[in-house]
């Protein structure tokens, strides 16, 4: 009896130790269970940020393709190679390594030609238009202090540039030419040719007149501004139209003028020269006009005094924001340089 007690004791804690061993798995297996949730949600919130990041580059990178796109029309039209270009002029060389395809430097006294290259090439001029507007507004000696508004007319249909002369703008004949020849304001140049006795199309026709009264014979006026490619002229003429600028204090001075400030309704607007060599104490600057069109390069006429001598450079086509500026600096070292030599060379032996 004894015997069967303890064999079934024996059992007994045999199945005890088995529920208790399948007891302790259960519960290994419970606290396990979390830790595999907690691993799997840590796995998929890493694959969430990795996929948000594929997301973000996919889309960065989306918005640089759109950005070039939108930029790549106004690349290639910066690219546009100009019309002096397609006439292979910039392979000319000069003595100065000039960057401008056409240049003409000329004693105004004495008319020397100082320097030349393709000083007879007929290009776009661009903004030097408008000496010849200013030149013809002067000469007609219309009231200065008239008001102007600036209307729909004035805006830029050809190259669609801007201007801080919104539309309803009124300002004096003399504010509108300041801002034309000082800043190139072109919605203040084609204000002042709508305006002209007989209209637009008739100081169209002056400004030719007037060209052919100059013995400018290589020149043609479409409109007063220069946004368009027909205005053409070669650097031969153009030192013409200087000369004769230049001889007028108004468009003297408000060419050189280094800034002007507008009243613009209830703002005052600061309107800056277009030529930052006014600014260079270097230069002795009498009358200057910039220009720039795609069709026509950068271009800068300039009456200035070098050495003591009275010049009139002009340079048209140049490769460059700082090219024009750069091609007149050298020019005037050459001047500079070169009448010095003759001096030297003129001074008694002995």
């Amino acid at each position: 009896m004894m015997q069967t007690t303890g064999r079934a004791l024996k059992w007994m804690g045999g199945i005890a130790l088995l529920a208790a061993l399948s007891l302790a798995q259960v519960v290994h297996a419970e606290t396990r269970k979390p830790q595999k949730t907690q691993a799997s949600k840590t796995s998929v919130a890493k694959k969430a940020v990795a996929s948000k990041k594929v997301v973000a580059k996919r889309s960065n990178t989306q918005r640089v393709a759109r950005t070039a796109m939108v930029a790549a029309p106004v690349a290639l039209a910066a690219a546009r190679p100009s019309m002096g270009e397609k006439m292979g002029l910039r392979d000319n060389e000069d003595p100065l390594a000039l960057n401008s395809s056409v240049a003409l430097v000329v004693d105004q006294e004495t008319h020397e030609v100082l320097l030349r290259k393709n000083e007879n090439a007929v290009l776009p001029i661009a903004s030097l238009t408008k000496l010849m507007t200013g030149l013809l507004v002067v000469d007609a000696q219309l009231p200065m202090d008239e008001m102007i508004t600036i209307t729909q007319a004035d805006v830029d249909t050809l190259k669609g540039s801007s201007s801080r002369l919104a539309v309803g703008t009124t300002l004096s004949r003399g504010e509108l030419m300041h801002l034309a020849l000082m800043s190139s304001e072109n919605r203040a140049a084609h204000a002042l040719g709508r305006t002209f006795p007989g209209g637009l199309s008739a100081f169209v026709t002056l400004m030719n007149a007037k060209a052919g009264e100059l013995g400018m014979n290589d020149t043609r006026y479409v409109e007063p501004t220069g946004l368009s490619s027909d205005n053409r002229s070669s650097a031969k003429d153009l030192a013409t139209l200087a000369a004769a600028a230049y001889q007028r204090p108004m468009l003297r001075d408000l060419s050189t003028s280094p800034s002007h400030q507008v009243e613009l309704g209830r703002r005052t607007v600061q309107f800056n020269n277009s030529n930052r060599l006014v600014h260079n104490p270097d230069w002795s600057i009498g009358l200057q006009k910039t220009g720039y069109i795609s069709e026509a390069g950068r271009c800068l006429v300039m009456q200035a005094t070098v050495a003591g001598r009275q010049v009139i450079m002009v340079f048209l086509d140049a490769a460059g924001k700082a090219a024009r500026i750069g091609d007149a600096e050298r020019v005037r070292r050459w001047v500079e340089h070169r009448t010095q030599t003759l001096m030297q060379f003129a001074k008694p032996q002995g």
